[in-house]
């Protein structure tokens, strides 16, 4: 963890990495991270949220008046933080949404979509409520959840009980096979995107866009959905009070946890030499 390297990227998840239990960032992983900029490093906020709901922190850091970029809906859309230029969006194709949808209301499983400040959910549940409480957005369940699908999708979420979306993953993985991405956010969020559509194409497109080679990516995650940038960056942490497989997978584990500004801790180390 003392080795300092020169990076020309890092990239951040927000939940349980960047962001402390109580949804706040602090100050020490604000400086942090704000000295890295002035290094003419380029920060990479890399979140399955939407959009309007990484904005305060993506302002918190700076980033609107330093080039930067968000990699929303787990990399299904990104954009300049500094002009909200969008480079790259891709939606899951409106036919493996409805078959998914179709197969995961079978089995009594609600659906989650997200445009705009909105959450559109196919029906009310626990899950449903406790996202709109992370993200700050809206929820509407609308009259027919299913015609929302016929223009595709960013992202579908299906929101359950870890236990019983082990078998859904299943069925899902058997029927639309390489039509979609699926992996689990957190153990009750099973999410589907466009195929090869992730934190880890969107931190290559990005890359590609800056000239920068792996080696020089530093890619910092806690969940599943971080999986793919942390096996595509040349250097990968893994938060300390994250999944154990990502901490598997990761060139190193943060020896401080996202509540003891483990990021901070990171790159000071890392990239700051301190």
């Amino acid at each position: 963890m003392n080795t300092r390297r020169k990076f020309k990227i890092i990239a951040l998840d927000l939940d349980d990495t960047l962001l402390r239990s109580d949804l706040t960032i602090s100050s020490r992983t604000k400086n942090a991270v704000k000295k890295a900029q002035e290094m003419g490093i380029t920060i990479v906020l890399a979140s399955g949220r939407i959009p309007s709901a990484m904005e305060k922190f993506s302002l918190a850091l700076g980033m609107n008046k330093t080039p930067g970029y968000l990699a929303s809906n787990n990399g299904a859309l990104i954009l300049e933080s500094h002009t909200g230029n969008v480079i790259r969006e891709t939606r899951l194709a409106s036919a493996p949404a409805i078959v998914a949808y179709e197969l995961a209301d079978a089995e009594g499983f609600a659906l989650q979509i997200y445009e705009g400040d909105t959450i559109y959910v196919s029906k009310s549940n626990e899950f449903a409520d406790y996202d709109q409480k992370l993200t700050g957005l809206r929820q509407v369940i609308p009259d027919n959840f299913k015609s929302l699908l016929g223009a595709g999708c960013l992202k579908l979420l299906i929101p359950g009980d870890p236990m019983l979306l082990k078998p859904l993953e299943s069925i899902l993985r058997t029927y639309l096979g390489d039509e979609i991405t699926l992996f689990t956010s957190k153990p009750y969020f099973l999410e589907l995107q466009a195929p090869n559509t992730d934190k880890g194409s969107a931190l290559a497109c990005i890359a590609e866009r800056l000239g920068v080679g792996r080696d020089e990516v530093l890619a910092v995650g806690d969940s599943m959905n971080d999986e793919a940038m942390i096996l595509w960056a040349g250097c990968s942490a893994a938060m300390l009070n994250g999944e154990e497989r990502i901490k598997e997978l990761a060139s190193m584990i943060t020896p401080k946890t996202n509540d003891e500004d483990g990021v901070a801790d990171l790159i000071e180390r890392c990239v700051l030499g301190g």
